[in-house]
């Protein structure tokens, strides 16, 4: 019996993408069919790179042929991804599919850290990425990429980013000599800003990673203001006093005059694991804090992000988390989580459009 490609997508059209809840074949996700004898070879188009359902979709996949085609059929998905994204105005970033705010109500919970890692592993998934110092007071983007002392160069008078394992960087630290005060008023840190978004030459990026000034402020408002921003999400350490700061920051994004999409909590120093001993775990700043946020305001917990010394270790010496497993896999899971609000995000707009 021969088969053919329009039994393969009549068997496809029987398994969902389980975020978006339609089919791959609806969502025009099933690409290049090829079939050869007894097998049967396809490429499945994800949202994005990272996602975290990658393995569950390509079994369903795999299962659906055999059930709905030819038990002894030999079938190969091939996982692709292709990045959507909602944003309609472009003049501003106009080859950036998503800008991600990350965000903190105080400062010292970490934020930067969580910044870096998390697009360090968008990049290991295989996602086009970006960083933006946006905390213009107090710039740690260049240590924790290990880009100290350097300096852009331009390009037809625009600023080429630097680079780090293929991400693409750009911090007013690189513009200042290194442990220099600034010191401006808000409407200067705004112009700067500004700058940093229309004359970079950023290029084609999935992700653009904000890293925004704790508390919330002029900064806040004038990216609010400047950029169709994706959504944000928001970063706290478990203990009270970094909870009751995080919820005004939740509160500012919700606010009519910036309304940016939250993507969820991020829990950093969730718990302390000591290197010699991976499965214990000391709760020094409490337990559930982040959960607790994210509840009240019915929000995805994204992560847990342990404290455990190689996260310091790396951001001092400018290098990723790669080689600790227990932070490796906290920030891929954090990288995953994210990247699915991203294309849940995307994908009902796109559906209701």
């Amino acid at each position: 019996m021969s088969i053919t490609s329009e039994q393969i997508l009549h068997a496809l059209s029987h398994v969902d993408d389980p975020d978006l809840k339609k089919d791959l074949v609806t969502l025009n996700m099933i690409q290049n069919i090829e079939i050869e004898d007894k097998t049967v070879k396809f490429d499945v188009e994800l949202t994005t790179p990272a996602c975290p359902m990658k393995d569950m979709i390509q079994n369903a996949c795999v299962n659906a042929v055999k059930h709905f085609v030819a038990k002894d059929l030999d079938v190969h998905p091939n996982m692709t991804s292709k990045v959507t994204s909602s944003r309609e105005v472009k003049e501003v970033l106009p080859d950036v599919k998503n800008v991600i705010a990350v965000a903190s109500g105080k400062g010292g919970v970490g934020k930067s850290t969580v910044a870096v890692n998390l697009a360090r592993s968008l990049a290991d998934a295989g996602a086009k990425v970006g960083v933006l110092d946006a905390d213009i007071y107090g710039p740690s983007i260049p240590t924790l990429f290990g880009l100290q002392g350097r300096k852009p160069g331009q390009v037809d008078g625009k600023m080429e980013p630097l680079t780090s394992d293929g991400i693409k960087v750009v911090s007013i630290g690189f513009l200042v000599e290194e442990g220099r005060a600034i010191v401006w008023r808000g409407p200067m840190a705004s112009s700067a800003i500004k700058q940093f978004m229309t004359d970079v030459n950023w290029g084609d990026l999935d992700y653009l990673i904000l890293d925004l000034p704790p508390g919330t402020g002029d900064i806040h408002l004038t990216i609010a203001q400047q950029v169709p921003v994706t959504g944000s999400i928001v970063v706290t350490t478990p203990q009270e006093v970094a909870l009751a700061d995080c919820k005004k920051a939740i509160n500012m994004f919700l606010n009519p005059n910036i309304n940016v999409p939250i993507f969820g909590v991020v829990e950093n120093m969730s718990y302390f694991t000591p290197k010699d001993m991976p499965d214990k775990k000391y709760y020094l700043f409490g337990k559930g804090g982040g959960k607790q946020l994210a509840d009240q305001f019915d929000l995805p917990l994204l992560g847990e992000i342990p404290m455990v010394e190689a996260i310091r270790e790396a951001g001092d010496e400018g290098k990723a988390v790669s080689h600790n497993a227990v932070s490796a896999d906290a920030y891929k899971k954090l990288a995953g989580e994210m990247a699915r609000q991203v294309a849940i995000k995307n994908g009902v707009s796109s559906l209701s459009n």
